[in-house]
Order: structure tokens, then C-alpha cells, then sequence
């Protein structure tokens, strides 16, 4: 893991980190330019990667990528879950997945090619990594977080964003938004039984990855 770059004084000239968080103010709406600057950034590369993976190898490394900013609902609600005080300095320093990308791929052992590719990225910088897919959540949530920094170059300097990038299967990928989906309804709370169903339904999509391994060598 690469060390951490420390990207407030590169952006100091643009934001007022003192100043608290505001939707509507023109801070707020700099810094979701930049975090869209960063998936598009970010998602250049992971498609050049898509692309090489079928031209030279023949083979469909990565079947898609999504791409998210949070709303400012969403991050201001992380923010209170966490007691961080309303700055923007907390929420650059702080909340790590403002932006994300998301990949999907066919197989388990594809997740773990892709993060190597990623790890050796030009300008990409590894912050932090969560193996979810070798030691899942107890919830049965499984996937490869990372969360790395990139380089936008805007007119005056470089400044380094930070993204979150989520990899999964497709069969992970499937679980998770019906998980996200059920647990998170607005009409009533998951119970316990429902949990275990879910858990259970976890475990059957990890040995149908197992299997289409076992199918893939054959």
C-alpha cells in the first residue's frame, strides 16, 4: 500500500475548509465537479483495461462499470452518523466514497486480477483495501473495496481525489442489490429470520462462484 498524499493544500486556493458544509453554496458544487472529474478519470482507465483484456486475450475480464457521486443528503447523513463536524475539511479528509466505480466480473479469481491491474495503474494511489470477498461480512455482503487517490489536473494544479472502488462478480453483484433493496425498504425493518434468509442466500451465490471456477478450468 502506497502512502497517503495529503491533497488539502493542493486545493486550499479553491475551498474554505472551515467553512461548514452547504448544498447550495458554490464550494459544495466545485468539489462535486472535481469528484466527477475523478470517476471520469478513473473510469478511463478501468475501461482501456476492459478493452485490452478482449483485444489481446481474448477473454471479458470485466462484463461492466458503474459509476456513482453521493447525494449530499447521503453524505451529510454519514457525516452526523459519524459525529464529524460540518466542514468540508472533515468531509474530504474523512468521507472516503463521495465517489465511486463499481466492477463487475465474471468470475471470483477475475477480482483479484483486476486489483493487481489496478494497484500498478499510472497516477493510482492505494489509500486502503477490504478483502470482503476472501472474509465476507457476517451479513454475507461480499465484494474487493479500495480506496484510491488520482491526479485531476485542472488548470492552475493537480489535485488528488480520492474514489472508492468496489469489485465484484456478477452472481456478488446480484445479492447485494437485492440485499440493499430489502434491508433497506422504508416501510418496515428486516427481522432476524429475514437476515438468515439472506445470509443463507449468500452462501449459495459464493459455491455457484466456486462452481463457475470449477466449470471455467474445465
Amino acid at each position: 500500500m502506497r502512502k497517503e498524499i495529503n491533497n488539502l493544500t493542493k486545493i486550499e486556493n479553491i475551498i474554505d475548509f472551515k467553512k461548514d458544509i452547504s448544498k447550495e453554496d458554490e464550494i459544495f458544487k466545485k468539489l462535486m465537479f472535481i469528484y466527477s472529474i475523478a470517476i471520469k478519470e478513473l473510469k478511463t482507465k478501468i475501461e482501456i483495461l476492459q478493452e485490452e483484456s478482449k483485444i489481446f486475450y481474448n477473454y471479458e475480464l470485466i462484463d461492466h462499470i458503474t459509476t456513482r457521486i453521493k447525494t449530499p443528503e447521503s453524505i451529510i447523513n454519514k457525516m452526523r452518523k459519524k459525529e464529524y463536524d460540518f466542514t468540508y475539511k472533515e468531509m474530504i479528509n474523512n468521507i472516503n466514497d463521495i465517489a465511486g466505480i463499481r466492477i463487475i466480473c465474471p468470475l471470483k479469481k477475475d477480482i483479484f486480477t483486476i486489483k493487481n491491474l489496478i494497484e500498478n495503474l499510472s497516477g493510482v494511489n492505494i489509500l486502503k483495501e477490504k478483502d470482503y470477498v476472501t472474509k465476507p461480512k457476517k451479513t454475507g455482503y461480499s465484494s474487493y473495496h479500495l480506496i484510491v487517490e488520482i491526479p485531476i489536473n485542472l488548470s492552475k494544479e493537480i489535485i488528488y481525489v480520492k474514489v472508492e472502488i468496489q469489485i465484484r462478480t456478477l452472481a456478488m453483484d446480484f445479492w447485494a442489490n437485492l440485499e440493499h433493496k430489502t434491508r433497506y425498504k422504508p416501510e418496515h425493518k428486516v427481522d432476524k429470520n429475514v437476515s438468515k434468509e439472506l445470509e443463507k442466500c449468500a452462501k449459495i451465490i459464493d459455491t455457484l462462484d466456486n462452481q463457475m471456477m470449477l466449470l471455467k478450468n474445465f
